[in-house]
């Protein structure tokens, strides 16, 4: 059986970081399973953990009135699902689903915000690492959004 550290360090998220950080990281970190159609976390609930996905898929939702729950995005093995655990008021921004079976590992988020307060190093390399993944979640919705409301991209450096 391989040791948790060794299964993280395969996550891009995770590549590169030293082997002491990766055991930093492990130690706030469990095995978890959830079947499919099961809710892993709600939208405006408290955030104080994250899953990095080892296998199926988890759905990404957030409600739009008159709507419902619209799916974002669906992310898959490697992957990280959460990033509100880093930012207070940790709540989540997102409900989660698991789409089909997974199996990922779960991480305390208020243990990893201690090693981190510990280690300026390991706080600096996680909140890079977490920044990209808010930036690309966003960039998720925001073409959601535009999928949404059919909204047209104009280029206004050609003439009409």
């Amino acid at each position: 059986m391989r040791r948790l550290d060794a299964l993280i360090a395969e996550s891009p998220v995770f590549a590169g970081l030293r082997a002491d950080q990766l055991e930093l990281i492990a130690g706030c970190g469990r095995n978890v399973t959830f079947a499919a159609g099961e809710q892993l976390f709600r939208e405006g609930d408290a955030a104080d953990t994250f899953f990095l996905v080892r296998h199926g898929l988890v759905g990404l939702d957030t409600y739009v009135p008159a709507r419902g729950d619209v799916r974002t995005e669906t992310l898959g093995p490697g992957e990280i699902v959460g990033w509100s655990w880093l930012v207070a008021p940790y709540r989540w921004h997102f409900s989660g689903r698991a789409v089909e079976s997974i199996r990922a590992t779960e991480f305390d988020g208020g243990c990893l915000r201690d090693k981190c307060r510990e280690s300026s190093e390991l706080g600096y390399q996680l909140l890079q690492r977490f920044a990209q993944l808010l930036v690309d979640r966003l960039q998720a919705v925001r073409l959601q959004m535009l999928d949404l409301y059919d909204v047209e991209t104009h280029d206004d450096s050609k003439p009409s």
